[in-house]
């Protein structure tokens, strides 16, 4: 059986949509069988960043009503794409149609990674609800991690797996990070973020035109630009979900995340 992940945010623009594209492509480059699941009724973006917008012609809401095709990536044969709707109201998203395609998707698929709208209405909590782990994904900002927070709350609290008592696996991923910015006191540290959050870290990924640049072209970065180092540190966060365990580097320092926490407390 598949496993169900989450990619979710107390804010909207921090990158949700441009990590699940990124984090999907990169399982699937691992010949993983991946679904990236857009949970985003009437704002739809997964489509443009996955360059799939003029092939939708079925959408989540046609799956939930019976009506079932999914795109398949035209660069990975092992990547499909499950599409928003942009015309429907919200609350045709029922927790039962939901709840079917899931289990559906999990029979067929390594994983199903569902990109939920920001905040902490009916689309998030349903994109949540069948999770067994989360990727919460923050921007390095007071505002951002505040609502990461109560996000982390909702996970322990309104998923399928908190009512029955089990704890939901969490990971941070931190976008947009600029290290030199960090050091001038521009935005939080590193270690400022998870000493608020308290989950592990899953990867962090600096501030890079090469994202946007990728975004443009309608193509997840780890497939655009492969070397590239926001790309780099999406496939490292890939193999960490995928159960690898690997040091994580801060893009602009030269010392591990790891080595520099124990640094300072051997100071």
């Amino acid at each position: 059986m598949g496993k169900v992940v989450v990619v979710t945010s107390g804010k909207g623009g921090v990158g949700k949509t441009t990590s699940t594209a990124a984090l999907g492509a990169a399982l699937a480059q691992r010949n993983e069988k991946v679904v990236v699941v857009d949970f985003d009724v009437g704002l739809r973006n997964l489509d443009l960043v996955m360059g799939a917008e003029r092939r939708v012609v079925y959408d989540l809401v046609n799956v939930i009503q019976g009506d079932a095709k999914l795109i398949r990536d035209k660069r990975l044969e092992t990547l499909f794409l499950l599409p928003a709707s942009q015309t429907r109201d919200k609350d045709n998203l029922t927790a039962e149609g939901v709840e079917r395609v899931i289990a559906e998707l999990k029979k067929y698929f390594d994983w199903i990674i569902c990109d939920s709208p920001a905040g902490i209405e009916r689309g998030a909590t349903l994109a949540m609800r069948h999770a067994d782990m989360a990727v919460v994904v923050t921007n390095p900002e007071v505002s951002s991690v505040r609502d990461s927070d109560r996000i982390i709350g909702l996970l322990d609290s309104k998923t399928l797996k908190a009512e029955r008592g089990e704890r939901i696996e969490k990971h941070l991923l931190l976008t947009r990070y600029d290290a030199n910015r960090a050091q001038r006191g521009d935005m939080l540290k590193v270690e400022d973020v998870l000493e608020i959050l308290s989950i592990p870290l899953l990867g962090i990924i600096p501030e890079s035109m090469d994202v946007l640049r990728a975004s443009n072209i309608g193509a997840p970065v780890t497939l655009a630009d492969a070397r590239s180092i926001p790309a780099q540190a999406y496939f490292d966060a890939a193999r960490r979900l995928a159960g690898e365990s690997l040091p994580i580097t801060i893009p602009g320092e030269k010392r591990s995340f790891l080595d520099k926490i124990f640094a300072r407390r051997a100071a």
